[in-house]
């Protein structure tokens, strides 16, 4: 979940640091455990975009205006195992290993506490700081709190730091004015394209706010869209995945900011949006008995099987299970788009770090 609160002691950012969602291995899914038989949701939600444009240049357009620090309220807590009282986690890490990584062609640091770029000097105004980050063939791309900034692959910026929703300039509505964080930017190794996220929920509908660049370029033009997810359940926690024939994002629901009311899946029609066309979305709620859905990520050339759904996972009902499911998207016929789950995948006992709180 996204906690932006003022800081009282700023915190520096000095490394670069990549989030990214869980993978699978290519020709298969993830072996499962036996388990009942998972049930297949059938005809999802089927939403257009509230509006889409292309831009212009992202360095044509004007800055938007900096992030003032804010508090949010606290979410309500999302469904998970309960690790017992001196439970021992299997699997942790006892010892640090040995480097066994090529050695770094070029070390620099990202956003961080002033850090400065062509745009200025960046200062942390809110925490957790939702780093994110991707690299391309000639450009590494980064987005800290609320703002972004683009390196090229010698390790100068050249680019920001300039708040996120400038993406959004001259876009109108919510994704325009709103430079509300929970960010996330993919380099999309099938298109050879950039694809930046953001939600917008200090006003309502709340949107999450996508842009998928129009080249290769992350400082050319860009494809720009608005989903809505209403006013009633706040998206929180949103979680992007790239896929052949998708954008697969997933979100934490909470009714009117406080209760939980299941996680959503989406699908995002992926092959529109590289166009610059009108795109819809396709989405599916899971009960509120799982919460925290993370879509499967193409990170490498090698594309999964032709037709293989994406698998989505998360904690499961123990502390020795994952849940995964799939999700398996027709656009032609968005009746027979299917969302199978949860099927139980029997792992290593493990314990949650801060005994399930969010101390990280």
């Amino acid at each position: 979940m996204s906690r932006l609160r003022p800081r009282g002691v700023l915190v520096s950012i000095a490394a670069v640091a990549v989030v990214a969602s869980g993978v699978w291995a290519y020709g298969r899914g993830p072996a499962e455990a036996p388990s009942a038989p998972a049930s297949a949701l059938h005809r999802p939600a089927v939403k257009p975009n509230d509006h889409h444009d292309t831009s212009p240049r992202l360095t044509d357009l004007p800055p938007a205006v900096g992030s003032v620090a804010r508090t949010e309220n606290e979410e309500g807590q999302l469904p998970r195992p309960r690790t017992a009282a001196g439970a021992v986690d299997t699997v942790i890490q006892a010892a640090p290993a040995a480097p066994n990584i090529p050695s770094t062609t070029a070390n620099f640091n990202g956003i961080g506490n002033g850090f400065s770029g062509p745009a200025g000097v960046f200062t942390v105004n809110a925490a957790p700081p939702d780093t994110n980050g991707d690299v391309g063939p000639n450009n590494y791309v980064q987005v800290v709190n609320s703002s972004l900034a683009i390196w090229n692959k010698a390790g100068v910026v050249i680019y920001g730091p300039v708040p996120i929703n400038t993406l959004w300039s001259g876009f109108g509505g919510g994704c325009q004015t709103n430079n509300d964080g929970d960010p996330t930017v993919k380099y999309d190794r099938i298109a050879n394209r950039w694809i930046f996220t953001q939600f917008s929920v200090t006003t309502t509908p709340y949107l999450e706010c996508v842009a998928i660049s129009a080249t290769a370029d992350p400082t050319g033009s860009y494809n720009r869209y608005a989903f809505s997810y209403g006013s009633t359940n706040f998206p929180d926690y949103p979680k992007l995945g790239v896929w052949p024939d998708a954008y697969y994002v997933t979100f934490n629901n909470f009714a009117n900011g406080s209760t939980f009311a299941g996680a959503e899946a989406c699908a995002y029609d992926r092959a529109s949006m590289l166009a610059g066309a009108a795109a819809t979305q396709q989405c599916f709620m899971t009960s509120t008995t799982y919460g925290g859905l993370l879509p499967s990520d193409l990170d490498g050339s090698r594309l999964p099987p032709a037709g293989s759904p994406n698998y989505v996972v998360a904690l499961g009902a123990t502390t020795a299970q994952l849940a995964t499911w799939r999700f398996h998207v027709d656009w032609t016929t968005p009746a027979n788009s299917t969302f199978t789950g949860p099927t139980a995948l029997t792992v290593a006992g493990y314990a949650e770090a801060c005994g399930g709180g969010t101390c990280i």
